[in-house]
């Protein structure tokens, strides 16, 4: 839902009755991750996706029904047969979907919560005769959407997650722009006031403007923090590292050479450190994408937090054993 909050916004506004199709259960090879939804209007103008394409023009068609008669309706779809391909999924997978008539108090209770950064858990009904209804409640996990019993189906919306970048180089603004693209809220840090600049990084949601303690005094590292060090510079590197080790942050990456890498392992061996604390660290950051420009570095960094949040390797999906798709949203 997160992600189509503004659709949702726009769709109800345009004085058509709509319809939200919401992806509940999946099995085997599903195409879209729980939470997953379509947005569908009474004259049939889509927004969203609950199954990449593959039975999209049938569920436009029960949420027509829905909107007519006003009755919640839940849908399995799957591949009976080989050759089951017009209302079907040819990956292999099965889905179970729940379509309900639009609930506007439901997208304004989710925005004021992205908004103020708190956390929101909602419970809605699939079947029965409350089915539709929903109940809300303080959020207590990081994960979107978890399947709790065949009744009922709960979502939990968490505070974006952040990420800490330390050094305002022409990577940091590209990192930034791509990290906001798929969720995440951007601090930049830099003591250098010339470079540390909103003109520079105008995709930045925050800039600090000072060494890297008054950044993790403003912005205490949790799990839901990805530190990202851009600066390869030793008057700035391990400032910025040492908190990060001593915090539960989810990611800790330091750019610069292997050569670079060792050299800086040494001087925080020598600080004090322990291996076990510099194992924490990945550097050179980034996935082996053969990056050489700032946005193509970006990618590679931004791929490598994105493995590590959804507990990935980040190797080649052809050479990878079990499911492609995650199995809830993480946003």
């Amino acid at each position: 839902m997160r992600d189509m909050l503004d659709d949702a916004a726009e769709l109800s506004g345009q004085g058509e009755r709509v319809a939200v199709a919401m992806v509940v259960d999946t099995r085997r090879s599903a195409p879209r991750p729980l939470g997953s939804r379509l947005f569908v209007t009474e004259s049939g103008e889509m927004r969203g996706s609950v199954s990449g394409g593959c039975v999209e023009s049938d569920v436009v068609l029960r949420a027509q029904e829905v909107l007519r008669d006003g009755t919640p309706a839940l849908v399995q779809y799957g591949i009976t047969d080989d050759d089951a391909f017009d209302v079907g999924l040819p990956c292999g997978g099965e889905i179970e979907v729940f379509i309900a008539p639009f609930d506007a108090d439901e997208v304004a209770r989710v925005r004021q919560a992205v908004e103020d950064g708190k956390r929101l858990s909602v419970t809605t009904v699939l079947s029965g005769p409350d089915a539709g209804t929903k109940s809300y409640g303080d959020g207590d996990a990081h994960s979107a959407a978890v399947r709790e019993t065949p009744e009922i189906f709960v979502e939990h919306y968490a505070p974006a997650p952040v990420m800490m970048i330390f050094g305002a180089v022409d990577t940091a603004q590209a990192l930034c722009r791509a990290a906001r693209q798929v969720g995440f809220h951007t601090i930049v840090s830099d003591a250098r006031a010339k470079f540390a600049r909103a003109e520079r990084l105008p995709d930045a949601d925050e800039i600090v403007v000072g060494w890297p303690a008054m950044a993790y005094e403003l912005h205490p590292a949790d799990e839901a923090t990805y530190v990202v060090v851009l600066t390869h510079d030793a008057r700035f590197d391990e400032p910025a590292l040492g908190p990060a080790l001593r915090s539960p942050a989810a990611y800790i990456g330091a750019l610069g050479s292997r050569r670079a890498q060792d050299r800086r392992r040494e001087r925080m061996l020598n600080a004090g450190y322990s291996e076990a604390d510099l194992t924490r660290i990945s550097g050179p950051l980034g996935l082996d994408i053969g990056a050489i420009t700032p946005a193509e570095t970006a990618v590679s960094i931004l791929a490598e937090v994105l493995a590590v949040r959804a507990g990935r390797s980040g190797g080649r999906l052809s050479q990878a054993p079990g499911r492609i798709h995650p199995e809830a949203v993480t946003r």
